[in-house]
This record gives structure tokens, sequence and C-alpha cells, in this order.
């Protein structure tokens, strides 16, 4: 698989280096590391291209194009993240420059990727036979019977997936696996303070890493959601504990 990310801020970057996994990446043990990072494979060999596009734009851009890097090379996935809305616009005109297969808009922001936009870019690109998912947070993505989407996902990015196991009384998380990894890396750190926890407090927990982490997502009320979306990963990353602890029993 070939890789074009296009970002612009903090979340975009988190992202790329996730994928990348430099050796300082992760800094949840601090003096404490234990190097469990070192098993994850970096992917930076998959990713063609990424660029940092401008946010100090003018409210409407006429020709979103006009700020978009010539000469692209060809790629199977596009990631477009927290873009202006009008560069956004223009994802469906790149994907065919690119020859891309698959786009995945993360609406981590609902002013950068308004639900009707969103809609719009996606209705585009699917009538270019181009695969696309707008998931609301991006660790919300779940396999979706898309292949190149689908293959991102399978290389362990997404709704967070975790194997917990408990000591013998049921008290204490002995050992927390990601599995797959919420694209901004933060279930990694969710697990690393998870371990060695009293069940009791893992509510708590989780909360405390996730806002530390910190997640950028937005603290703005979503009007599909009903909530922020921030508390929606909240939600996506203790369900998904929640889930694993379940197995365990």
């Amino acid at each position: 698989m070939r890789v074009i990310i296009f970002y612009s801020g903090d979340f975009g970057r988190k992202v790329i280096e996730n994928l990348v996994n430099p050796d300082k990446f992760c800094v949840s043990c601090g003096d404490l590391c234990d190097h469990c990072r070192e098993n994850r494979p970096s992917y930076a060999g998959i990713i063609s291209a990424f660029y940092e596009l401008r946010t100090e734009l003018p409210e409407f851009v006429d020709e979103p194009m006009e700020y978009i890097p010539g000469n692209l090379p060809e790629c199977d996935l596009i990631l477009a993240i927290d873009l202006h809305p009008d560069l956004l616009s223009a994802i469906p005109e790149i994907a065919e420059k690119t020859n891309a297969k698959a786009v995945i808009i993360p609406a981590d922001d609902s002013k950068k990727v308004p639900a009707g936009l969103a809609e719009q870019v996606k209705n585009k690109l699917e009538s270019q036979e181009v695969e696309c998912e707008c998931p609301k947070p991006f660790c919300a993505l779940e396999l979706t019977g898309k292949n190149i989407i689908d293959e991102f996902v399978n290389m362990g990015f997404g709704k967070p997936l975790l194997k917990i196991e408990l000591d013998k009384k049921g008290k204490l998380f002995t050992h927390v696996e990601v599995l797959r990894d919420a694209p901004c890396g933060a279930t990694w750190f969710v697990a690393k303070k998870l371990k060695w926890a009293d069940v009791r407090d893992y509510k708590e927990i989780i909360s405390s890493a996730h806002h530390s982490y910190p997640c950028t997502a937005s603290m703005e009320k979503d009007s599909q959601l009903g909530d922020t979306i921030l508390h929606e990963a909240g939600y996506i990353i203790r369900k998904s504990v929640e889930e694993a602890m379940e197995k365990n029993q």
C-alpha cells in the first residue's frame, strides 16, 4: 500500500508519527520505558509523501488546488486530516490526479469537516469508484468491507482493540496488549497506564490518560453525536477496554 497524507495541525502530526513509530514518540512510561513499541512495525515505508497544508487561509478559497503541491506521487490511500473545508473539497480532484483507490477523512472537528461537506466529498469520490470513509472520530474506524480501507485497519489502526489479562483474583490488570491502536497512538498510552492498576479504578484511569495524552478531538458539541467528539473518543476507548475485560472473564 502507498499512502499520501495531507494534514494541518497537531493531530495530523501525531497520526504520522504513530505510523512511523520513532523511538521517542511514546512517552507514557517516562524513565521506566520498557521499549514495548519496538516490536510494533514502522509503516514509514508505505508513506509516499506527506504535506502540511496552510491553516492561515481566507474564509473562502476559490481555487483550492492552488494550495496543493504539484507533482503528487501516485498512491493507493489518501489520509486528509484537519484540512480547511475548501481544501477538503479538492480531495476528489487530488484522488484523480494520484490514482488513489481510497480516501479516509477523519471528522475530529466538525468545523473543519462539516457533515454536509463530508457527505458531498464522499459521494463524489464514490462516483469515481474511490473508497471513502469519514469516521467521527478517527478512532471510530472499523472494518468496512472496502478493500484498501480494511487493509489500513488490519495494519492495526482504527477502533481500539486490546487483549487484557487480570490477576487470579480479578483485581489487578497484569497484561494490557494493544492489538489495534487509535490512529493518534493514544491506545498505547492508555494501556500502559492500566497495567498493574486496580480494576475498580479503570474508568478514572482511562479518562485521565485519554485527556492527558492528550486527545485532540474537538470539545465543541457535535449535532450528529449530541456530544463532543472528544467525549465520543473517550467512550470508544472505555468500551474497548470493557470488551477486552469481558473476554478475560
